[in-house]
């Protein structure tokens, strides 16, 4: 299954939205890099330390570039901005989502292109994302990654 497919099936799961947004807002994690790393171990796609490695670097910097400064504009979109009218913000800040969405799919495809072919069966995705997590430069709570792997996996 694509990345990206699998991706859009793990959101709908109940409680994941939740858990990803904390991992990323109160722990500086990258929910397509972390997600990726997931992806990968359900797929029996190792990913050795220096592909995590590259992945983080590339995530990084499209984080800085792109996705961050959209989802920062989105944010601050979603409070008044006198005297923009409220309809016309709104809809800015639909547009702004869109582009933010867009950004966030092009980080995983770019992703899943740099993983290697599936060569077993399936890893264990709890280590796949603390692994990730380490590459990342930033730790995130074991027992937070643990759940979502659960929820996930």
């Amino acid at each position: 299954m694509s990345y990206w497919d699998w991706a859009v099936e793990v959101h709908g799961r109940p409680g994941v939205d939740e858990a990803l947004i904390t991992l990323q807002d109160y722990h500086g994690q990258c929910v397509g890099y972390l997600l990726w790393a997931a992806w990968a171990a359900a797929e029996g796609r190792a990913l050795p330390p220096e592909l995590l490695m590259q992945g983080a670097a590339l995530a990084k910097h499209w984080e800085g570039a792109a996705t961050m400064p959209l989802r920062a504009a989105r944010r601050h979109l979603k409070g008044p901005a006198p005297p923009i009218p409220d309809e016309a913000r709104l809809a800015l800040r639909v547009e702004v989502r869109k582009a933010e969405f867009t950004a966030e799919r092009l980080l995983m495809d770019t992703l899943e292109s740099l993983a290697p072919a599936p060569e077993g069966g399936p890893a264990d995705l709890a280590d796949a994302m603390i692994a990730a997590a380490l590459a990342w430069g930033r730790t995130a709570p074991e027992a937070e990654l643990t759940a979502l792997a659960a929820m996930i996996g």
